[in-house]
């Protein structure tokens, strides 16, 4: 049984003007503003991909001369620009050494991920997934990242965040942490940002 259905705020109806197909972009927005993450010409690694809105702005930040492989288990419906790779597959299960040949064999320059658990309504039971899905995305980007890229995910906090970012630390120069003003107020995500892969 679904929850109550959400009113459109303004970030939605923002992001529908805009033809992106979620809020959420202007939460990578944000991230990218402040630590400025995404640079033209850059190699883009996007886990957790769908509906696609981070693999847009992404791809528009980077350019034509850049690039982005997004993957997620479920399809991307939405168009993409000629600088996009979609793989449809489950981020805990791809292989490191498949996508690191598909960024050119010299790492990506930044690792991204919204990924998130499909909610159960119990909050211990979904921090601890989503911790999960975290640690994976940690993983990926210690592997792939280039010396001196960059990492933001998602994560939903709990008793396990400071294990999290412990984990960007050992991996990343500097570890921030993150919450965009258009996260919903009700909702307990954020972002740990890794800078200067080590």
């Amino acid at each position: 049984m679904s929850g109550p259905r959400r009113t459109a705020d303004h970030f939605s109806r923002k992001a529908r003007a805009e033809h992106y197909p979620a809020r959420s972009i202007y939460k990578l927005e944000e991230i990218d503003r402040r630590v400025r993450l995404l640079k033209p010409g850059m190699r883009v690694l996007d886990l957790g991909a769908a509906p696609g809105s981070w693999t847009l702005y992404a791809a528009k930040k980077v350019g034509p001369k850049g690039g982005v492989v997004a993957i997620d288990r479920a399809e991307l419906t939405v168009g993409v620009p000629a600088n996009v790779e979609v793989i449809q597959a489950d981020a805990l299960a791809v292989d490191p050494e498949a996508l690191l040949a598909r960024a050119g064999g010299a790492g990506f320059d930044a690792v991204i991920s919204d990924m998130a658990p499909r909610t159960s309504g119990h909050r211990f039971v979904d921090q601890s997934r989503s911790f999960e899905l975290f640690c994976r995305a940690v993983e990926l980007a210690a592997a792939l990242c280039r010396p001196g890229g960059s990492f933001a995910g998602k994560i939903f906090q709990g008793e396990d965040f400071e294990v999290a970012r412990a984990r960007v630390r050992d991996a990343f120069a500097e570890a921030r942490v993150i919450r965009p003003t258009s996260v919903r107020s009700e909702s307990y995500e954020v972002y740990l940002v890794g800078l200067r892969r080590k």
